[in-house]
């Protein structure tokens, strides 16, 4: 069985090709060959680097290096992206039995689409966001700091002043989005989702399209160790991208209300506006293996109250694992795995409600049961390299089964390999 998975990065640069890179090892360790597809030149993360794994990297630049005009012209259509990338499948070994795309947006366009199906080859797509059907990505109203509720590229959305940079980007996302509807109309398309609000809400938005919609849950590699004592940490903390939508600012009005200090791990445009506050101390970006070392010895819970719908937060899915309760937005997929009063706060990202929450995790007894159900609850069901690459063969599969035979076999097939 031969699986190309293709991603813009070799390296865990966002979530998206975090997934991608532990997916493409977790499904070389279950046995079979990968060949990993890097659109933008690189250095490779250490975990491709496994004998059923081979690299191939299309030399594209990322699109926000490239100067205004030509990101603009290639962000609609790259059709030397797209030659690159048939030029690297036709030059493989073996034809591949399946496409499984994470991320096209940042170097590869909409180009890619035909590129894929002109070979006959069935593709899956994972849904880290939102663009296969929103311009922006995020089905997020930037302007008005609260989810979208437009059609997408209806009037009222391709009139919306939505985009989080500019109109120039608004437009040029829109004309993105009408040219990667049109390759997609009439075409098969599976698509992964990471979270259940995601299979409903991008369900819906993607009634125009042949699509068949499945279920897996990202991976988590964390190695399972004694709980963290979160009752013996002092402060509130967030990981992640200092930003509005991802809600980094509810995060220190919430603490302050609660009393407690706000501990902030990360970079992004709202850095200076949250160190000018008082209680916020920010660290910056720090190393994985120091970002668990802190947090295990200074949260009392992780925030993480994004306004917009995001997917798979794994920061969310970490901490669980680490027995740090999670104060979570109810609009995010983080909402599938933190329940609340169990295992942490599920709550509206809103002011009021977000502060009421947070001066729960003033109580030690409070603080310390959510925590030690928050670990117990993860490890009962842990969501490990081994799950993701079995539930993905699964979803494979199903994908590769002719209509009215048997469905084939890929671990019978691994086994007698």
């Amino acid at each position: 069985m031969q699986i190309v998975v293709l991603a813009e990065f070799a390296v865990a640069s966002g979530g998206a090709e975090k997934v991608a890179v532990e997916s493409a090892r977790g499904l070389a360790e279950a046995g079979i060959d990968v060949t990993y597809i890097q659109a933008i030149d690189g250095p490779m993360d250490p975990l491709l680097d496994h004998a059923r794994i081979r690299r191939i990297t299309l030399g594209n630049t990322d699109i926000w290096a490239r100067p205004a005009h030509r990101a603009a012209f290639s962000g609609l259509w790259d059709a030397g992206a797209a030659t690159r990338l048939g030029a690297a499948l036709d030059a493989l070994p073996v034809r591949p039995d399946l496409i499984h795309l994470h991320q096209w947006t940042r170097s590869l366009s909409p180009s890619v689409f035909p590129i894929l199906f002109a070979r006959n080859l069935p593709v899956a797509v994972t849904a880290h966001d939102y663009f296969l059907a929103c311009p922006n990505g995020v089905y997020y109203r930037f302007d008005r700091a609260e989810p979208c509720t437009l059609k997408p590229l209806s009037a009222p959305c391709i009139a919306a002043p939505c985009d989080g940079r500019t109109r120039l980007h608004k437009l040029v996302r829109v004309g993105r989005s009408m040219a990667q509807r049109a390759t997609l109309k009439r075409r098969r398309l599976a698509v992964i989702h990471v979270c259940d609000a995601s299979v409903a809400r991008l369900g819906g938005l993607l009634q125009e399209l042949d699509v068949t919609h499945y279920r897996v849950d990202n991976p988590v590699r964390v190695e399972r160790q004694p709980p963290a004592d979160p009752a013996r940490g002092d402060a509130i903390a967030y990981v992640g991208r200092l930003t509005r939508e991802k809600g980094a600012d509810l995060v220190a009005e919430a603490a302050k209300a609660a009393g407690l200090p706000a501990l902030f791990i990360g970079a992004g445009p709202l850095e200076d506006e949250l160190r000018a506050r008082p209680g916020v101390e920010l660290v910056g970006w720090q190393a994985p293996e120091a970002v668990w070392t802190l947090l295990r010895r200074r949260a009392r819970t992780i925030a993480a109250p994004s306004r917009w719908f995001e997917t798979g937060p794994l920061t969310v899915y970490e901490a669980l694992a680490h027995g740090i309760p999670v104060l979570a937005s109810d609009r995010s997929g983080a909402s599938d795995a933190v329940i609340d009063g169990v295992n942490g706060c599920s709550v509206s990202p809103d002011p009021d409600t977000l502060a009421r929450a947070a001066a729960l995790f003033r109580d030690d007894t409070r603080t310390a049961r959510l925590g030690a159900a928050a670990h117990a609850g993860y490890w009962s069901r842990p969501m490990t390299l081994t799950k993701h690459a079995d539930a993905l063969i699964g979803v494979y599969e199903r994908i590769l089964a002719v209509p009215g035979t048997a469905v084939p076999s890929l671990r019978s097939a691994i086994r007698a390999s």
